[in-house]
Order: C-alpha cells, then structure tokens, then sequence
C-alpha cells in the first residue's frame, strides 16, 4: 500500500523513491529536480549522457515534454499505451537536459504496472523509471533486494510485486521504428 502523503513528500523534498514495475523494481524522483537525479545516478553508478526513461499514467504528463509526432506515428505510440513500450521520441526544450543525457530524444512510457500507475497518479507528473540496481549487475525484483542494496539512500521504498515481464520494457525509437532494447 502508497503512504499518498509519505509519496508526495518524498518527492517534492528531492528524495528517492523505489517501487515495483512490469518486469524490476525501479528508482524513481522527480525528473525535473536535478539534484534528485543526481543522486539515482550516483546510486547505480550510471553515466549521465545515458539519459533515463520517464513514466507516467496519462499522456498529458509527457506531452510537455516532446516534439509533436506525425499523427499515425503518434497513433501508434498511444495505441500501445498504457502498456510496457517504452518509446525514444525527439524531446522538447522543456525536456530536462539531465534527463535526456546525450540524446536529443527523451525515452518516455505510459505504465501499465498498477502500483507505479496508482504512484504516477498521485504524483501527476512524469516520474524516473530506470532499474533499481548498480550498472552492469542485475535488476532488483523486489523490496527486500532493494532495501539490502541501496538501504537508508532510497527515502521510501514501496513493496509491491513486479509484473510478468521477464526483461525490462522494450526501447522502440518512435520516428524510425527501430527497437534500440
């Protein structure tokens, strides 16, 4: 169970959050405060130019945050909505630069995990999604790993149950169509 005020707290101070997602546990904070971010990064020992992925629970969360697409290829990016593709689509200037890394489009996915929509939802606005884990170890899958891990760095870890996924999300880039993971 979401601790609503616990959540919102967490994440308007600039604290980290960890929660189940379709296939791992994920890091979560506020995208748009870079000193959170700062601190994911540090946690899995992640290069910055990577760029993270964004989820939501409603398009309106991401939509500030990229180009306008080309009416089919948006139909096909919100037809697969809320679901587990995670799409690459050319981001806007309102697109923070820690967030995009080195790229010039930002990885963004309407979840369909029911706790990290239900946390999207009380948030209401985009939230990092990127594995809970150091670079180049395995993804965590549940609370217990993640408090073993990362302990008292991460503010609030939500238990939860990871969906059926067995591979995170798959990457697709929106324009070319071109799956990247």
């Amino acid at each position: 169970m979401v601790n609503n005020t616990r959540l919102l707290t967490t994440l308007q101070k600039g604290g980290l959050i960890a929660y189940p997602t379709e296939a791992v546990y994920g890091l979560g904070c506020d995208p748009f405060n870079e000193t959170a971010v700062m601190k994911i990064l540090t946690l899995k020992q992640r290069r910055l130019q990577q760029g993270l992925i964004l989820i939501a629970s409603d398009w309106q969360w991401i939509a500030p945050l990229i180009q306008p697409l080309p009416a089919n290829i948006e139909r096909t990016v919100r037809a697969s909505w809320p679901g587990p593709m995670t799409w690459l689509i050319p981001a806007s200037p309102a697109a923070p630069p820690w967030i995009i890394g080195e790229h010039t489009s930002i990885a963004v996915r309407i979840t369909q995990h029911p706790l990290a929509r239900r946390i999207c939802e009380q948030w209401q606005n985009p939230l990092v999604s990127t594995s809970a884990n150091t670079s180049g170890q395995p993804p965590l899958t549940t609370a217990a790993q993640v408090i073993q891990c990362f302990g008292s760095a991460i503010d609030y870890v939500i238990e939860g149950e990871v969906g059926e996924l067995t591979q995170p999300t798959s990457i697709v880039d929106a324009l070319t169509n071109t799956q990247i993971r």
